[in-house]
Parts: structure tokens; C-alpha cells; sequence
């Protein structure tokens, strides 16, 4: 069998959501439209605990000899870990801690990214940064590496990673999922086989999917008059749009990219489900230079291609829109799609292939421009930002990502500055430059477009997720942003808000039946979330040194259910042991590592496997604290009950 084929009866048993976990998740391209449970995504890393543009300084607490710069309780698996540092910089080493072992499995160090098995090119990699007027060079190094774990992880390093200046580097972050159970994960060893991955990231350009016959509908020297839709696929059935292809003769006019739109519509749906310019189709809005990803992007020769699997059962529709002045040529057009395949997309258990809303250029002064808001179910697999100041030289890509999934009020994925999401911290005077997940195009310091490809650690939400990113250091700058996200998902919801416990209040508590021991008694806190948004409130909350219980509605049709906590983040390392109903959730503890002690609100969340919950109308919940660190207490002011459906 060849390295780009499988067979029939892998789809089938890969469709388990256990063998989609890990090294796999990543391995199958193919199959990132399924829907799946149990997953949250999570980052950590070097953000400015006041809110400014210190994203530097990056280390959660001290342990012997080493800095813990990443430590989570439960299964999980890292997909992505950056670090920026200074060439004559003192070298830190990177050591991996799996599930509770006092030795690290692996360890590295930056010069190592690229070459040390199993951090090897395309997968691991270093971007190293110009003189950039005396400010550079900066060493970045990368790697999408998945690194699963079972029961926890640590990341630590030798030396306090600090600093924006010469001597020092310390910013950097990982970005993870979080499992519910670890049912079907293997924890990291370093002797995995990453040749599937490898070959395939070695490909950019080609399909990354498995070779499957595929029907074409080739259009050859195609012309889009202005003002005029063109029908590129019109299938009725089942299947799924495998690739599209295109070969611009546009004579270096690239006002195409910007003024042609592709409108695809799945199944008559009454909408449009992606509707964008095809800049953005094949990752290049500003159309400078080409750049390319594994899953969509432009060649070298110009040439255009976009991988992403996009399912359908009824029907297929794809259109092309001249929203322009002048007629738009194609020397080649060709959509790619295959028959039905009821083992590999089954109804129900994929998303549809869909964009956000085309996020026009225009400024929002003093706040994040929210890129795209998603609702219903599903998961984001590429997001693309583009930032525009007003004069050249003018530094446009500063600002934070911020990422919120389901109504959290704090951001579960971020970024230190808008380059750092595109792994290429300092990037901003080398455009273009690209990797098999993310690139960016545009002039030196401004503007500034960047893409990101989310194929491992892709963001998944059951109600709906917001993408925002500042304007500048701390939204104290003018630009103008434009972009756009795509995701697979579908309108239901999947998750179900079933009740609400505001601690402090005497008549919620009651009906809550809350008790606690070990009580420090109740206190109260003014502060703000770490959303931007900069609206501070207070509350009432409690803490102890015991435990606190209390018994909560749940939908019987649950397939889990995640406990979402308010609480006061002024110290860190908070941890809890989780009953329901008496039953330890043995899976993990209620664990957070880091602090802020200036913008204390924290929302985290807990999700308890279906297995300790379903079927039931209510549950009692126990939360029993464990002493961690210098952490003398647990705190909660509110806790949200969303059941999963």
C-alpha cells in the first residue's frame, strides 16, 4: 500500500473518536470533518498579566532547579509549542514531564528544533529573525509535534525564560487539547512513527489526503464577465468536494483575488455555506507574494489548490462571483469531488464545510476586531487576519489573538502579538514566509496577512465561538483588520445550559443544597476578566480549606457534563478532586496553574465523562481540595451546569 492511500477497513475503524486521538488526529487529514466529543482546546503561555504588551515573561512557578512553564492535570495532547529566544542568549533546555514521572522523557533544546528525532523539519523548525536595525536576530522554534498524554504533562526549563532584550526571550506558548477521558491515548515516547506526517507535510502543494477516485468537473479557460455567477459544480446526491484547483491568467493583475468570490452551498441550504473572495479561498488576500499551507494556498508558478475535504449528502453547488469591474480569466479551473462514502463522512457525525462572515477592512478603535463569530457545533481548522496602519513602517501586527469558545469569559486560546499565532514571533520585517501550517505575506511591518492552519489542534465549540484580536499593543493603535475563519460544523448546538449556582447568594445556595468544610468564610472581589473588554465588576465568592458540595440539574440525555467555575485567579495552582455522586472522577483533578493578580476573574471548566452522568436528572457534586504548592485554598463565586448533548 502506498504511503497516500488506505484501505476501506481503516476509515471504517479510525471513525471510533478514540483512534482520532494523538498522532492520528493529525495523520488524517481526511478526516477532520468528524464531529467529535470530549475535546477542549487549551493554551498557556507568556501573555502580559496587565493587559499591556509584556508578553515576555513566561514561567508559572519554581520547582528545584527548573522553571514550570506548562503543567496540566489529565489526558490531553500538545499540538503546538513556540519559543522566542535570542541566538547569544544563555540556551535553555526543554524537558517533558508525562503523567506524574519524576524523570523527563524527552528533552531539547532550541538549536536542536529541526534536527532531533522526533522534532525533525517540516514538523519542528526554527525561523530565525533579522538584524531588523539592531533589535534582531530572535530565534523562533516550533513544532506541531503531537505529544499525547494520559494522565498529565509538565514543560519546564532550566533558565527563567524573561525578558524582551538582548541576553534574554522568554516568550513563547503551547497550545493543546484537553480530553475528558483517555481512552485510546498513548502516551508520548519519542519512538512513534512520524514518517505518515512527515511525508505528507513534505508535500505542500499536493493533497494530503488518502488517493480516492474522484470525478472532475474541468473548466478550461474559464472567463467571469463582470457582474456574472458561473456554476463550477451543480451534484446532487451524496459525496464530498475533494479539491479545487485553479490556474489564474490574470497578466500579474491580482485585483482577482480581492473582487471574484466563491459562494458553495451544501445540501439547498437556504444560505450560502461558504461565501468569501477567493484570496482568502486560497490563503492569500493581499496577493504580495505566494504563500500556501498544507491545506489550501497559491505555488510558486502562481497556481492555486484548496484541500479541504468538504462533505455533502443531497447536494453540491459552487459558484463563482465577478464582483468586479473587469472580466477575470482562468487558464485552468477544476473542482474535484467524490461519490459517497457513508463510512467515512456518516450523516450527523460531520460537519459541513463552512466560512465566517467575511470580516471587511475597517477599524474598531479602543477594541479587539472580532474577525468572526461561529454558532452551533463543530470545530475551527484555519483562520486568516489580515492588519493595515495607515502609513508604511508602521509595526501592524502587535496585537493579541483572543480566542472565546462557548460563552467563557476568558480566552481559551491567545497569542503574544498577531505574528506569534502564525508561530513566527518577530516575523513582521520577512514577509513572506511560510511553513506547512501557517505563512503570512504583505510588505515589511505593514500590511501585515497572516494564515493560520489549525490540522492538529483545530478549536472546537458546541455553542459558539468568537475570534478577536487587538488593535495594536493594548488596543492603542489605529488598524484596519480584515479576515476570515472556516470551520466544519453544524446549527444544532451541543451543549445546554441546565442550571446555575451563585455562590454567596443564601437563596442559590438553598436550592443548591450548599454545604462546605474547612471554610475560610465568604469574601468579595472587584476585578475584570483577561477578555480586553476591560468591564470590571464585583461579587461574592467563597473559599475553604476543605470541601464544598452541591447538587445540580442535568439533562438525562447527557453525553457529559462540564462544570464552569468563576473564581479568583490571585493565586495560582488551585486544585480540586471532583466527586458526583460520591464517585471519584478518576480521569483528573479540577486543576489551574497559572495566576493574575491584576485581572483576578477567571472562568475555567471541568468536564465530567458521560459515564458518571448520563441517564441522570441530577447530580451531586463534591469538590475536595488539595493542597498544591503555596495555594492554601479553593475559591468559587459561580458555577455554570452545561449539559452535553
Amino acid at each position: 500500500m502506498s504511503d497516500n492511500q488506505t484501505s476501506s477497513s481503516e476509515d471504517r475503524s479510525v471513525q471510533r473518536q478514540s483512534d482520532l486521538r494523538g498522532l492520528a488526529n493529525l495523520e488524517r487529514f481526511d478526516l477532520l470533518p468528524l464531529l467529535r466529543d470530549g475535546v477542549q482546546v487549551r493554551y498557556e503561555g507568556s501573555i502580559d498579566k496587565q493587559g499591556y504588551n509584556a508578553d515576555w515573561d513566561w514561567w508559572l512557578y519554581r520547582e528545584g532547579d527548573e522553571w514550570v512553564i506548562f503543567d496540566v492535570d489529565g489526558p490531553g495532547c500538545i499540538y503546538n509549542f513556540v519559543q522566542h529566544r535570542y541566538p547569544e542568549s544563555a540556551e535553555p533546555t526543554f524537558r517533558f514531564y508525562f503523567d506524574g514521572e519524576k524523570e523527563p522523557r524527552f528533552a531539547i533544546k532550541p538549536s536542536e528544533f529541526g534536527t532531533k528525532p522526533p522534532f525533525l523539519s517540516p514538523l519542528a523548525d526554527a525561523y530565525l529573525g533579522p538584524e531588523d536595525n539592531g533589535r534582531g536576530p530572535i530565534r523562533v522554534v516550533r513544532s506541531f509535534v503531537p505529544m499525547p498524554y494520559a494522565k498529565s504533562c509538565r514543560i519546564t526549563s532550566d533558565l527563567r525564560l524573561k525578558g524582551a532584550g538582548k541576553g534574554d526571550g522568554g516568550w513563547g506558548h503551547v497550545v493543546y487539547h484537553s480530553y475528558s477521558d483517555a481512552e485510546g491515548v498513548r502516551t508520548f515516547t519519542g519512538a512513534e512513527s512520524y514518517e505518515r506526517v512527515l511525508n505528507m507535510w513534505s508535500r505542500v502543494g499536493e493533497d494530503p489526503k488518502p488517493a480516492k477516485p474522484a470525478e472532475a468537473e474541468l473548466r478550461s479557460e474559464l472567463t467571469i464577465e463582470p457582474g456574472e455567477t458561473k456554476v463550477v459544480l451543480d451534484a446532487r446526491g451524496a459525496g464530498s468536494v475533494a479539491a479545487v484547483l485553479a490556474e489564474p491568467d490574470s497578466g500579474g493583475d491580482e485585483s482577482w483575488l480581492r473582487e471574484l468570490w466563491i459562494r458553495a452551498t451544501w445540501d439547498d441550504h437556504s444560505k450560502p455555506d461558504v461565501e468569501c473572495p477567493a484570496g482568502l479561498f486560497f490563503a492569500n488576500e493581499l496577493g504580495y507574494n505566494p504563500v500556501g499551507v498544507l491545506s489550501h494556498g497559491r505555488r510558486p508558478d502562481g497556481s492555486c489548490y484548496h484541500y479541504f475535504p468538504m462533505p455533502f449528502w443531497r447536494s453540491a453547488r459552487i459558484e463563482l462571483v465577478n464582483q468586479g469591474t473587469a472580466p477575470v480569466r482562468f487558464a485552468r479551473w477544476e473542482t474535484r469531488y467524490t461519490a459517497s462514502d457513508p463510512h467515512t463522512y456518516p450523516e450527523g457525525r460531520a460537519g459541513y464545510f463552512r466560512s465566517s462572515a467575511y470580516y471587511e477592512p475597517k477599524a474598531t478603535p479602543g477594541a479587539d476586531s472580532v474577525i468572526g463569530r461561529i454558532e452551533g457545533r463543530g470545530h475551527l481548522v484555519a483562520g486568516h487576519v489580515t492588519a493595515r496602519a495607515r502609513k508604511p513602517g508602521v509595526i501592524s501586527c502587535e496585537g493579541d489573538v483572543r480566542v472565546l469558545i462557548d460563552g467563557i469569559a476568558t480566552p481559551q486560546v491567545e497569542s503574544d502579538g498577531s505574528e506569534s499565532w502564525a508561530c513566527y514571533g518577530w516575523g513582521f520585517p520577512t514577509p513572506p514566509e511560510s511553513n506547512p501550517s501557517s505563512a503570512y505575506d504583505g510588505l515589511p511591518d505593514n500590511p501585515w496577512s497572516m494564515v493560520r492552519l489549525c490540522g492538529g489542534d483545530w478549536y472546537p465549540f458546541r455553542k459558539e465561538l468568537v475570534f478577536g484580536i487587538e488593535s495594536g499593543e493594548f488596543n492603542n493603535q489605529y488598524l484596519r483588520h480584515s479576515g476570515i475563519l472556516f470551520y466544519y460544523g453544524i446549527d444544532e448546538p451541543g451543549l445546554l445550559l441546565t442550571d446555575e449556582l451563585d455562590i454567596g447568594d443564601k437563596a442559590s445556595e438553598g436550592v443548591h443544597v450548599y454545604r462546605s468544610t474547612g471554610s475560610r468564610g465568604h469574601y468579595e472581589v472587584e476585578s475584570e476578566y483577561e477578555d480586553g473588554t476591560g468591564r470590571v465588576f464585583r461579587d461574592k465568592g467563597h473559599e475553604t480549606e476543605g470541601d464544598s458540595r452541591f447538587v445540580v440539574s442535568v439533562d438525562p440525555r447527557n453525553r457529559g457534563v462540564r462544570l464552569r467555575r468563576r473564581s479568583d485567579q490571585i493565586a495560582g495552582r488551585q486544585r480540586a478532586n471532583v466527586y458526583v455522586d460520591g464517585v471519584l472522577v478518576a480521569e483528573r483533578s479540577w486543576y489551574f496553574a497559572d495566576r493574575n493578580p491584576y485581572k483576578r476573574w477567571l472562568e475555567d471548566e471541568f468536564e465530567i465523562p458521560a459515564s458518571y452522568t448520563a441517564g441522570k436528572t441530577d447530580i451531586e457534586v463534591r469538590l475536595e481540595y488539595v493542597q498544591e504548592g503555596e495555594t492554601r485554598a479553593w475559591n468559587e463565586f459561580r458555577y455554570w451546569i452545561y449539559s452535553i448533548i
